[in-house]
């Protein structure tokens, strides 16, 4: 794989993170779609009300209880700059493993909880998920997965789907709507190529075609000839990534252009945050690529306000956490008995995250304001700012 590299370096893996959250003032109803109905229990909202945050500590995996601690931790800060609502955070072990999540979220609703956060990964979200599903309880899941979504599982993490929204849209307004798809062969980025494929037919753009490589140095190495002289015989005037700079991303950016297929003709685009780590800003290949992120100045906020009260920086990963119960508060203050239905958990104008806006919607899945980025003179550049309300421009 990847890791055997050393030409040109690898590049650490890191996700986003995010800042602060409230409700978005809008009257409108709850978004269409997915499993209809108001589902959800009934909650005393006079009283502090109790959230599970099911976390992945025990697992043994390098990094899970690092995880699970940042998690916790982010979402006590979020208690504590709620105003008005009481939270009464209940913390259960899953081991990352499916079986325990499933135990544990039982366990947490027959101890009295009304909404569960979490897991992380995606088996265990969905057997949490089914663990409560007949008691009414939804879970706010910190995967990213939308297989896993619906019924009473809604994911937090940010999607495929989404970012590939965001970003084909704007490269049709753009002039660059001839979109050719690159993707290694592995399950992710076909559901990212997938992604990309069915915002194309959304948006108007014109799907130029695909390529794919074995997800090898040599399988990469071998598949650059053809990809170049797909892309070129495709017309297209966009070339769209699914893969990541801890992957293949770095290579692809280095050998595609010395093949003859330049990102100075052909505009590139990454389904993943190519800014990251920072030491990609300067690949001569990724001048000029365009990428998503989330409005920055919140994550900022929420980085600088998270180190402040507990040190050190905090996970990719722990704005799901501050999001998550920043929401249920939010709704808990508004809403009332009804804040943990679905009806309230779904409400169409959203609310305003540490990384902008974002809603829930019926099938499960979720919705975010991003803004369209690119990298120029080894600097990120924002083009399009991420949208601030739905329903307006970059949506």
């Amino acid at each position: 794989m990847f890791a055997s590299l050393t030409t040109p370096r690898r590049l650490a893996a890191k996700l986003f993170a995010a800042g602060a959250i409230a409700l978005l003032a809008a009257c409108d109803p709850a978004m269409m779609g997915g499993v209809g109905g108001n589902s959800g229990p009934k909650i005393d909202a006079t009283r502090a009300v109790p959230v599970a945050l099911l976390v992945p500590a025990g697992s043994r995996r390098s990094g899970d209880d690092v995880l699970a601690k940042t998690l916790e931790n982010a979402a006590r800060l979020a208690i504590a700059d709620l105003d008005g609502a009481q939270i009464d955070l209940r913390v259960y072990n899953t081991a990352g493993n499916a079986a325990t999540a499933a135990r544990q979220a039982q366990a947490a609703v027959d101890a009295g909880a009304k909404i569960i956060l979490g897991p992380v990964y995606g088996e265990a979200a969905n057997a949490a998920g089914v663990a409560v599903a007949d008691e009414g309880v939804n879970v706010l899941a910190f995967s990213n997965n939308p297989e896993i979504a619906g019924g009473n599982v809604f994911v937090l993490g940010p999607t495929f789907e989404n970012t590939a929204s965001r970003l084909v849209s704007y490269a049709r307004r753009q002039g660059k709507g001839k979109i050719f798809t690159v993707h290694a062969r592995s399950v992710a980025e076909e559901i990212g190529r997938d992604a990309i494929a069915s915002a194309i037919r959304s948006s108007g753009a014109t799907n130029a075609g695909s390529a794919s490589f074995e997800l090898s140095q040599q399988g990469l190495v071998a598949a650059v000839p053809t990809i170049v002289s797909q892309a070129k015989a495709s017309g297209a005037n966009a070339v769209f990534f699914t893969s990541t700079n801890d992957g293949a991303m770095p290579f692809l950016a280095q050998l595609l252009p010395e093949a003859g297929l330049s990102p100075s003709s052909t505009q590139f685009i990454g389904l993943g945050r190519l800014d990251i780590p920072r030491e990609a800003l300067t690949q001569p290949g990724l001048q000029g690529a365009w990428f998503a992120l989330p409005d920055n100045t919140l994550y900022t906020n929420f980085q600088n306000r998270y180190a402040a009260r507990y040190g050190g920086t905090p996970h990719p990963m722990a704005g799901l956490a501050y999001d998550g119960i920043a929401a249920i508060g939010a709704l808990v203050e508004r809403e009332g008995s009804n804040a943990l239905t679905r009806g309230a958990l779904t409400r169409g104008s959203g609310f305003a995250g540490t990384g902008g806006i974002f809603r829930l919607r019926g099938d499960g899945t979720n919705q975010r304001g991003l803004a369209i980025a690119q990298i120029r003179n080894n600097q990120v550049v924002v083009l399009d700012p991420a949208p601030r309300s739905f329903g307006g421009a970059g949506f």
